[in-house]
């Protein structure tokens, strides 16, 4: 303990004394001291988290040291376009994108709906992404009226030769056809 009756900081390197100490990973800290190294929000034990002898928040330590790709860093139901520059992160150039041409789809693609087919987009529907209607797999931005495309649920649907309508309006503008 040096003199003065506190240890020292781990970010001025002065005394700390009880009354303002902050404790973190074994290091002693005034309360005005434990900042995030770079967005210099206060800290607590319930948003530290520690990376050699740096203290951050925890949105700072993931941009910073966590995963990298989609969906890592924010939390569920947010998209940020930061891409770290300020905190030195240099991206690295992608190459263009190129689908897989694997004519032989796993049967883990096959029993998760890999091999339904959107009769309005002739694609793919996975599961996640899926909407049955009128007796098909659909994808969800794809069920959709065929004549005013407004958004259907499977209640306010009809059909017609493989189409989809609104039951209101443009059912019956196509009933002539019917």
């Amino acid at each position: 303990m040096p003199f003065g009756g506190g240890n020292k900081c781990g970010v001025c390197q002065k005394a700390v004394y009880f009354a303002e100490e902050m404790q973190c990973d074994g290091k002693s800290f005034h309360k005005s001291c434990f900042l995030c190294t770079v967005c210099k929000k206060n800290l607590d034990s319930t948003t530290v988290a520690v990376h050699g002898d740096e203290i951050f928040c925890k949105a700072c330590y993931g941009k910073k040291h966590g995963p990298k790709g989609y969906g890592y860093g924010q939390g569920a139901g947010t998209l940020s376009m930061d891409r770290g520059e300020g905190l030195g992160i240099k991206l690295e150039e992608q190459g263009e994108h190129r689908p897989t041409t694997n004519p032989n789809p796993s049967k883990f693609a096959q029993k998760v709906g890999g091999s339904e087919v959107c009769p309005r987009c002739s694609k793919a529907v996975y599961a996640a992404e899926k909407v049955v209607g009128a007796g098909q797999a659909w994808h969800k931005s794809c069920f959709r009226c065929a004549k005013c495309g407004k958004g259907l649920e499977s209640t306010t649907l009809a059909d017609k030769d493989g189409e989809i309508y609104c039951k209101g309006g443009c059912r019956k503008t196509v009933r002539a056809f019917w």
